[in-house]
């Protein structure tokens, strides 16, 4: 019940539904205690089960076959959470909606004009490095404009869903990114 409770606001926040957003999150505690928490459940009704059907019919195949039943659904999660905590192990990249976000906050910005590239790359729990290329307001001088865009990876470094934050500048001739 304590990680549905977790899990549901931040999944209607983002407009998931609740599994959805478990299998998507980069929070692996809350995965893994999710996953670990459901199989306990349904291991614990498939017991149940192959118990009860030994009482009934005083064969201990059905108490057997259950056993093995949870055995097997313990290795199905293991393996599923395995598998999709590899991924953010090895640099997964935000999700579409993120991205859109991302650049509509850049883009919202003053000092932005514009931006031609974007990577934001999980690297912990609800935490993301920010990687990208952007056009500054104005014509500056150089050692101005280096001033502005060291100015602009501190502000963005300073929110706390971002781990990191490196800014290049924009040639004139690179497409603008849609949000």
């Amino acid at each position: 019940m304590r990680s549905v409770r977790q899990a549901k606001p931040e999944a209607e926040s983002l407009q998931r539904d609740l599994i959805e957003h478990v299998l998507e999150t980069s929070d692996p505690t809350l995965r893994a205690v999710f996953a670990e928490d459901s199989a306990a459940l349904i291991g614990l009704l498939i017991a149940a089960a192959g118990l009860a059907a030994h009482e009934l019919t005083g064969s201990p195949i059905p108490d057997a076959v259950g056993s093995i039943l949870v055995g097997v659904l313990l290795g199905v999660v293991a393996i599923a959470l395995i598998n999709r905590n590899r991924r953010f192990l090895v640099g997964q990249e935000a999700d579409p909606e993120v991205r859109a976000a991302a650049i509509q906050a850049l883009m919202d910005l003053p000092e932005v004009a514009r931006v031609t590239y974007l990577r934001l790359e999980f690297v912990g729990p609800r935490m993301v490095s920010v990687i990208g290329d952007v056009d500054l307001t104005g014509d500056d001088t150089e050692s101005h404009l280096a001033v502005r865009l060291r100015a602009l990876k501190a502000k963005i470094s300073a929110s706390p869903a971002v781990a990191g934050a490196v800014l290049s500048l924009s040639a004139p001739d690179e497409p603008t990114l849609e949000a």
